[in-house]
């Protein structure tokens, strides 16, 4: 009898059919992925174009950010910068002093001062300024007239494009001395009012000139997140009898609710960072007192000064600072179930 004419059983003429071209068992199994995932090699070749085209957002990024934290040595010397017309040479040449620009920062007044604006500045522009964008995207978004929308976002996200010495003119010609408002209140009998050079006012001004000023740039950002919101969300719960509040609270806000954990983290740990060049142009006219922050104060100590070695050591801190409010606010995040800056 031939080969071909031997019986099979059931079980391999169904293999055999489902598998015609099934290796030879002498030559050894079809080699199969255990993982089902590409290998190093064969994702940078294939996306090898989107590499090539983010090397220059990644060139500047490594230039301007991570380069010069290799500065933050000049924080444990005694910083000379006319040792050698070469920084780098400077930096090599300079003394050591170790952990004495730290201690003499902690023994400082005037940086605790500096620490106290700060947080204070922090913690009134979280409770003021924060959630002002977000009521006003709601607002707007609540417009039925797309003109009417458009206009009223454009007039609010206007300040933004403006620097911030145009908008402390203003409101200078507002609220300053010879401004509109202390000229209204002298016609009508009462003395003048000057909120641009009181001190104990600074502070809700700085915090009103960053909410006009910014405040339509958070627009933009959670109407972006409103208009991912599917519709079929909005009329279920109208058809189950919930009114505008009701969709407001129940569909609106939760969809938001991602957006601002993302925007609280990064504000969270940019609390140390509460405005540079706002609080510089109105520094002489409140003095250092209540207008004292810690951009301020470093600038103050290491650029006229040039005590630079103090300077940044004060940097340093607050950059570590702010580090670790960033992970302890994403780890909030985590708790509260949501994604924050990174994935878990």
């Amino acid at each position: 009898m031939s080969h071909s004419t031997v019986p099979r059983s059931r079980a391999e003429a169904a293999t055999t059919e489902k598998d015609p071209v099934a290796p030879d068992r002498a030559t050894g199994p079809r080699r199969k992925r255990s993982s089902g995932k590409l290998s190093l090699r064969l994702r940078l070749r294939r996306d090898r174009v989107l590499l090539l085209m983010t090397l220059p957002a990644v060139a500047l990024v490594l230039l301007f950010n991570y380069v010069p934290i290799l500065g933050n040595i000049v924080a444990f010397q005694d910083y000379d910068p006319y040792i050698s017309d070469n920084g780098v040479v400077s930096m090599l040449n300079s003394p050591w002093v170790g952990l004495e620009n730290f201690q003499r920062i902690f023994d400082d007044s005037d940086f605790w001062n500096a620490v106290t604006n700060t947080l204070v500045l922090f913690f009134l522009q979280l409770l003021l300024y924060f959630p002002i964008p977000i009521l006003l995207a709601l607002l707007i978004n609540s417009v039925v007239r797309p003109r009417l929308r458009a206009v009223s976002q454009a007039i609010l996200y206007l300040p933004h494009f403006f620097s911030w010495v145009l908008v402390i003119a203003v409101f200078q010609q507002l609220f300053g001395g010879a401004g509109l408002l202390s000229q209204l209140l002298r016609q009508h009998g009462y003395d003048g009012l000057d909120i641009m050079t009181d001190p104990e006012t600074f502070k809700y001004l700085i915090t009103a000139q960053s909410v006009w000023k910014d405040a339509g740039w958070g627009i933009i950002v959670f109407l972006a997140a409103l208009a991912a919101v599917p519709t079929d969300l909005y009329e279920a719960a109208a058809m189950d009898g919930a009114n505008r509040w009701r969709r407001m609270w129940h569909v609106t806000l939760p969809a938001l609710r991602p957006v601002i954990a993302l925007l609280l983290v990064l504000r969270v740990g940019d609390a140390l960072t509460v405005g540079f060049e706002q609080i510089l142009l109105q520094r002489d006219a409140v003095g250092p007192g209540a207008s004292e922050v810690l951009d301020t104060f470093v600038w103050w100590n290491g650029v006229r000064n040039q005590d630079f070695g103090y300077a940044a050591a004060a940097g340093l801190i607050k950059g570590v600072v702010s580090l670790g409010l960033v992970l302890v606010a994403n780890k909030v995040a985590h708790l509260m179930g949501e994604q924050g800056v990174y994935k878990k």
